[in-house]
């Protein structure tokens, strides 16, 4: 008994040191683990640090991408505030005007133009005249620009104290013919639905427009006749001018004889003043001389 008892604690001993050593291994696997973990820890906090790095190289290859949009965007802005525009061309309704630039121009010039667009004014234009007229028709026009066809245009003809009437035609041009009474006419000029100008005609009769006429004062004539003196005074200037040029010693003879006959005149006066004062003088130094001999003969 006691021989299989040692038998067995023997063996119990045996297995307790394998388990020891199987903890202590276990143990110390447990241990390099632990220590390798940190390093590859590093490492994997080593390989997003290296995918940070194409980010922040992509960022920093964005980030010049973006300047050149902002100096365009200046450059845009210096560009405005370098332009000007010039006068429109009508003082109502639609014209034209000019873009100009003051910077950046071909050839060193100050100014250029760029382009030309569209300008609008007021949209009544009161009262016009017609294009053409005779004594038997006349010829009307709404205001547009080229195309004509791009706007739209309705004409009325105006009653008073009644509604107007819209008349067929829809083109800028209006060709009426003269009435016994005289008429009045207005055309819009719509641009998108949306009127842009407005003008209205007078149409006068036969008789109203030859009594207009005949009331007016023929101011061609008289227009003519004070250019044409006007140019014949300018034509004999300029003669005259020439004529002195090319006889300049002659005239500069003259003038200076001229002016030698002046002074002589003026010296001759001197000296007859001076003689009329000395004859006015010497009555008065007689007297004094007879008194000198009287008192003389006295003594």
């Amino acid at each position: 008994m006691r021989s299989g008892g040692a038998g067995c604690s023997a063996r119990l001993l045996l297995t307790v040191g394998w388990l020891l050593l199987a903890g202590l291994q276990s143990t110390c696997g447990i241990n390099v683990t632990a220590i390798q973990d940190p390093s590859l820890a590093r490492e994997g906090e080593g390989e997003p640090e290296g995918d940070e790095e194409p980010e922040n190289d992509s960022e920093a290859e964005n980030e010049p991408q973006a300047e050149p949009e902002d100096d365009s965007e200046v450059s845009n802005r210096t560009i405005v505030k370098e332009v000007e525009f010039g006068m429109c061309t009508v003082t109502c309704g639609i014209g034209i005007r000019e873009v100009i630039l003051t910077n950046g121009c071909p050839g060193g010039e100050s100014k250029c133009i760029v382009r030309v667009e569209e300008c609008r004014g007021p949209v009544d234009c009161g009262w016009g005249r017609p294009i053409s007229e005779s004594l038997e028709r006349v010829r009307l026009a709404c205001v547009h620009t080229s195309p004509e066809n791009r706007f739209k245009y309705i004409w009325r003809l105006l009653r008073p104290d009644q509604q107007a009437i819209i008349l067929a035609n829809d083109s800028a041009i209006l060709e009426v013919h003269r009435d016994t009474h005289p008429k009045a006419f207005e055309c819009e000029t719509l641009d998108n639905n949306e009127i842009v100008a407005s003008i209205r005609f007078t149409i006068y009769t036969t008789t109203e427009l030859q009594m207009k006429r005949a009331s007016q004062p023929d101011t061609d004539a008289v227009l003519v006749f004070v250019l044409t003196i006007g140019v014949i005074i300018c034509i004999f200037v300029i003669f005259v001018l020439i004529f002195i040029i090319i006889n300049w010693t002659a005239v500069k003879d003259f003038w200076g004889a001229k002016a030698s006959t002046t002074e002589i005149q003026s010296e001759l006066s001197s000296m007859r003043y001076k003689d009329s004062t000395s004859l006015d003088q010497s009555p008065t130094d007689i007297p004094g001389h007879e008194d000198d001999a009287l008192s003389e003969w006295n003594e």
